[in-house]
């Protein structure tokens, strides 16, 4: 708008000049219009910072730190400590933090913590607004404020994560660009979901000191073997290019339902990811393209170990593909599913829309979860002593450390957390395994294997 002023401005100059030097006694040009009484252009006003009146004023958008990694202040949060051979994390205060979304703008608090928010009921959410574990702008928060644009919501949960292996961690390689483990089966590579303590990023920070990884390639959280990770960014895009060029070897092996054709057998089969929020895909002619070339390594006269290589990285790929091949990953709690109908997918037959398969999944994973219930048991000692109920309108502080214990420390217990009144089965083994390892992988001057695991042996049964 500035320069169109200017232009005004040049214009009533030049007319003003045109009149004094030609004797012009006539009047002056009329004021442009919008120019104030001296010829300038108006000044540009201001808006207030707390908007108009009666409006809710929001604050504009916090600075994002740049820091994409995790340090000593996350990893101190909780501790984890050692029982039946699992890894267990005290329950922790987290908060969650959230800008408003654009699907969000225009409904109310309530109605968002409705629709999108469900893995606790509606009452949850008013009790814990009323007890201030939810926040608007870092004040006490009204469900039924209709949110708007840049509107920062914190919500802060007593968090229970699920129980991993206790199975070590262990480092294959490290230099000063890149570190090597073998990931054991039942841990996730980063914080998702229901685990941020009990994960490979966390563990490597808490028990090894590295930090600022960047994650080159994941496993499934119930599959093992080969975890790559760069200690530099240069490292990071220089193996990124690789694989991109399709010059990094990728070699797995898993133990299929039945008795794999023996020879060398290829996929070509398109994967479509059906679900991203609930993470199930399916040979779809829709599909990104795909290839898997298979070969049979062993038969024990029920199932086969087979030697998989991807030559593509899509998601889910190996799982789907045995499965489209009527060979599923014998212990595969998706893809070996009833779910996908008697033939259990084979050759792309579902027979049901994929609303219909979800919501199947999603069902039989409930009915998984819920024998893992255990009637309520009292507490060890009473509320009011030590570290036992806290206050719900003032989470108590955590328990901090890095290390693991043997036992389970006394964690505190929070009169609003639904978690707190159960108590739930320890996994089994079986229940921590899927018979899917990275094997190796390899690159144009780097290679990096881990041994087989017990379930790949040639003589091996099921209990």
């Amino acid at each position: 708008w500035r320069w169109r002023w200017r232009r005004r401005l040049r214009l009533l100059a030049a007319a003003r000049m045109s009149g004094v030097a030609g004797g012009d006694k006539r009047k002056e040009p009329e004021r442009l219009p919008g120019l104030r009484e001296d010829g300038q252009p108006p000044t540009k006003k201001l808006r207030s910072k707390k908007g108009r009146a009666g409006e809710r004023y929001v604050p504009p958008p916090r600075k994002k730190s740049q820091s994409t990694s995790f340090g000593l202040q996350h990893f101190n949060e909780t501790e984890y400590y050692f029982e039946h051979g699992l890894r267990k994390v005290v329950p922790y205060y987290f908060d969650f933090q959230t800008y408003c979304k654009g699907r969000w703008v225009g409904k109310t608090m309530r109605e968002v913590f409705s629709d999108e928010f469900r893995a606790e009921p509606l009452d949850y959410y008013t009790r814990a607004a009323s007890a201030g574990r939810i926040r608007l702008n870092e004040q006490l928060a009204d469900l039924d404020t209709i949110l708007k644009n840049n509107d920062f919501m914190r919500n802060t949960v007593h968090r229970h994560e699920p129980p991993v292996t206790a199975q070590p961690l262990r480092i294959l390689s490290q230099n000063q660009e890149v570190v090597v483990v073998d990931k054991p089966a039942s841990i996730p590579v980063h914080p998702c979901g229901r685990y941020r303590h009990n994960t490979v990023i966390f563990i490597l920070g808490k028990e090894h000191n590295l930090t600022e990884l960047h994650t080159i390639h994941r496993l499934d959280r119930l599959t093992s073997g080969v975890l790559m990770f760069a200690k530099t960014l240069d490292m990071s895009k220089k193996i990124d290019q690789q694989v991109r060029e399709r010059q990094v070897q990728k070699e797995y092996v898993c133990r299929v339902e039945g008795e794999f054709p023996a020879g060398e057998v290829t996929c070509l089969q398109p994967v479509l990811v059906v679900s991203y929020k609930v993470g199930v895909c399916r040979v779809h002619p829709d599909g990104k393209p795909c290839r898997t070339v298979f070969q049979r390594l062993s038969f024990n006269g029920r199932s086969s170990v087979v030697r998989c290589q991807p030559h593509t990285g899509r998601t889910h790929q190996i799982r789907v593909h045995l499965q489209f091949l009527g060979h599923p990953i014998l212990n595969d709690p998706v893809y070996n599913s009833g779910a996908w109908g008697p033939r259990r997918g084979a050759g792309g037959h579902v027979g049901k829309t994929d609303e219909e398969l979800l919501q199947e999944l999603l069902e039989l994973h409930r009915l998984r979860e819920c024998p893992d219930l255990l009637p309520e048991q009292p507490p060890e000692q009473p509320p009011d002593s030590g570290r036992g109920a806290a206050d719900p309108s003032r989470p108590p502080e955590a328990s901090a450390g890095q290390g693991g214990t043997e036992g389970p420390p006394k964690g505190p217990r929070d009169e609003l957390c639904g978690e707190c009144r159960l108590v739930r089965k320890d996994p089994t083994p079986g229940d921590l395994v899927m018979y899917l390892h990275s094997l190796r992988y390899k690159g144009p001057d780097w290679e990096y294997s881990s041994p087989l695991p017990p379930w790949a042996a040639a003589d091996w049964h099921q209990d």
